[in-house]
């Protein structure tokens, strides 16, 4: 009873009993809890939300760098959302055919010289994805944007040449912003290259993002494009032997090879043509332009998006169906193959009405048993019908109708570098008649049965 009366008792703080001040306590107690809670757990979403945006070693410090940066920073991280891809009805297939460079970067070895350069030292900031560039020193780096500093031009954008005060050369690609696209397809490239570094990939040494403006800074590759070699007017055509041509091809291959399996998420291209591989002095291929480019995740066979791409490179069962996976860069690749070995473009509306479709020419000739046909009359010296089988086998490999049954980069890869070719692609010595043949003994020969045989 004791105990009761002092729980009942009355205490000086506003005449309340005990028991009243103790429950009051515990509710403050308990809600202080609560809020402590809720705080850390906000706390914690926050760093992960903000974790997404950074390199594992790196992070975006954005009261490190000035008020305008820091705008500038906060609308880069503002564009890494997830993309619904709402809009798929409507296919976009561009034309093969056109008298700009698309990729544009690097292309030859640049008649205009850069007459602005700016220093790798001075940048503002790393975030990850490569260098960020204010705008102004992009602009010091190309001359202002010079006419004689552009090097290419397409539907997405001028591609100029820069130089940065350490010496290097780089190619600067300014997005044109039509409804959306310039963001759409800086966000594109950033996220599928940013991070990236292989040989037979174009690096992207950075970024600029101010106000409307989205440029993108890649290494420059100082060769030309595979297209201006095949089909254009680039010193004599037939520098392109068949050595050489096969060690693009197998780059192509390694550079497609690491996109899709290399990666996680694997990176399918989805533009993969002539005019997108770059090639160094040395002949070494690096696969350019992301812009169209997807991101596919390890569990998911493939993923429904609007139907894009370059018209003849783009495999039947994307452009029908609109499901794209890497079967659709393997069946683009197989017919960049049949345009290395054949001289052809995809398509040639100049040519008889049976040559105009180069998938459907070369199916034809390889079925008519004329594949020494399909070679290249540019190349002097041809090789060997193992080498030339083993190479037309890759191709209608890729082309296959069934998606399912196309092979991957990477055995494509191995099959284009293989010595040994499945087929017989050269005939047989004669056999020697002279070495005595074993004779089977009569005794261990099994009669055939016949029917009476099995009545009995």
């Amino acid at each position: 009873m004791s105990h009761l009366n002092i729980l009942t008792s009355k205490t000086p703080i506003l005449g309340l009993k005990l028991y009243v001040i103790i429950a009051i306590a515990l509710a403050v107690i308990t809600a202080v809890i609560i809020m402590f809670i809720i705080f850390y757990v906000k706390n914690f979403k926050a760093k992960r939300r903000s974790i997404l945006h950074e390199e594992k070693n790196s992070s975006i410090n954005l009261e490190s760098i000035n008020i305008d940066d820091q705008k500038i920073a906060k609308t880069l991280l503002s564009m890494f959302e997830l993309d619904n891809d709402a809009d798929i009805s409507k296919p976009i297939i561009k034309s093969a055919y056109s008298t700009s460079n698309e990729s544009g970067l690097g292309l030859g070895s640049g008649t205009g010289t850069s007459s602005g350069s700016v220093s790798v030292d001075s940048l503002s900031g790393t975030y990850g994805w490569g260098r960020w560039f204010s705008l102004s020193e992009i602009e010091l780096a190309t001359g202002g944007f010079a006419k004689e500093n552009v090097i290419g031009e397409g539907g997405y954008g001028v591609v100029y040449r820069g130089g940065l005060l350490d010496g290097t050369t780089v190619a600067v690609k300014n997005l044109i912003d039509n409804r959306g696209q310039a963001e759409k397809e800086f966000k594109v490239e950033v996220e599928a290259i940013g991070k990236v570094r292989h040989k037979n990939l174009v690096g992207l040494v950075g970024f600029c993002a101010e106000g409307s403006k989205r440029m993108l800074v890649y290494e420059y590759v100082d060769n030309g494009n595979l297209e201006q070699w095949l089909h254009g007017d680039v010193e004599p055509a037939n520098t392109l032997t068949w050595d050489i041509r096969m060690k693009i091809a197998v780059g192509t291959a390694k550079g497609l090879a690491y996109l899709h399996e290399g990666l996680e998420p694997k990176v399918v291209h989805r533009d993969v043509k002539s005019s997108n591989i770059l090639l160094d002095k040395n002949w070494n291929a690096k696969v350019a332009d992301f812009g169209l480019a997807k991101l596919l995740e390890s569990e998911k066979s493939y993923v429904t998006t609007r139907v894009m791409g370059t018209f003849g490179y783009v495999s039947p069962d994307y452009a029908s169906t609109g499901m794209l996976n890497e079967g659709s860069d393997v069946y683009s690749f197989g017919v960049l193959l049949m345009e290395i070995i054949t001289g052809r473009s995809p398509v040639d509306y100049s040519r008889a009405p049976g040559e105009m479709n180069l998938v459907d020419w070369f199916r034809g000739m390889v079925a008519s048993r004329r594949g020494e046909e399909l070679l290249d009359p540019k190349i002097d010296e041809r090789p060997s019908p193992r080498a030339l089988k083993r190479a037309l086998l890759v191709c209608l490999r890729c082309i296959d109708m069934d998606a399912s049954k196309r092979p991957k980069m990477g055995q494509i890869v191995h099959m284009l570098e293989a010595d040994e070719f499945p087929f017989r692609g050269e005939p047989r010595p004669p056999r020697d008649t002279t070495i005595p043949r074993p004779v089977t003994p009569v005794a261990s020969k099994v009669p055939f049965p016949t029917v009476g045989d099995k009545q009995r």
